[in-house]
């Protein structure tokens, strides 16, 4: 069955518009037209990503993605009426996966929307296995991690960013590398992306975010993973 896809959007317009082209495509797909109405659709329906404009009425998508994001890593697509670089980080932060900025043409959420899917369902670049480091597992087969045998709750996206930084520990990544890891077919993001995710990460893995022991920063260049001091399984 193809994936359900919730369109949050109050502009009934622009909705049935992106309903259409995302059908054209194969997908399914459902509309909730403010911010309470998201959240009850989302409960029921189980759609498998959002597109959440951000300006809706009675909770914001802001205030849609803090919620959802407390039980769910379902990936997110934010659009956005204002291109300013605050804006798109704090989507970010949130847990948003993409945005898309107003105007915008409905071929390009749709191609937004493959590529998170894409990103979301795609295969694991090496055989499936376990990596460790102290408390921490990240399972490449199942897409899991957990701490202290607790299960972490990771977005796609810092899932994608985490695997890549345990699978090479102690080789320092350029912002530019692993943003290429983050986004393989080359969409355009802002520069702090990177540091936005590496920021979620650390709240959610380390003892101390503020004093970081498994995600180190390099100066003046990118991020490593602490050196390995524990088996891997690959």
């Amino acid at each position: 069955m193809e994936p359900l896809i919730l369109i949050v959007e109050d502009d009934r317009k622009t909705s049935s518009l992106l309903a259409a082209y995302l059908a054209r495509e194969g997908y399914r797909t459902v509309a909730a037209y403010d911010g309470e109405q998201a959240l009850k659709l989302f409960g029921s329906a189980q759609p498998q990503l959002l597109i959440l404009d951000i300006m809706l009425p009675l909770l914001d998508g802001w205030e849609v993605c803090r919620e959802i994001r407390k039980s769910s890593t379902v990936p997110v697509l934010f659009l956005t009426a204002r291109d300013e670089e605050s804006d798109r980080v704090l989507g970010l932060s949130l847990g948003g996966d993409d945005y898309v900025v107003k105007p915008f043409s409905p071929r390009e959420v749709v191609a937004r929307v493959k590529a998170i899917l894409r990103r979301v369902g795609q295969a694991p670049e090496t055989t499936d296995g376990t990596v460790t480091h102290g408390p921490l597992v990240l399972d490449t087969g199942k897409r899991r991690v957990s701490r202290n045998g607790d299960p972490v709750l990771l977005t796609p996206l810092e899932f994608a960013l985490l695997k890549t930084l345990m699978l090479a520990p102690g080789r320092i990544f350029m912002r530019d590398e692993l943003l290429s890891h983050l986004y393989p077919r080359g969409e355009s993001v802002v520069d702090r992306v990177v540091d936005v995710h590496i920021g979620k990460l650390r709240q959610k893995i380390e003892d101390d975010p503020a004093h970081p022991e498994l995600i180190i920063t390099a100066r003046g260049t990118g991020y490593r993973f602490a050196d390995r001091t524990s088996q891997a399984s690959l």
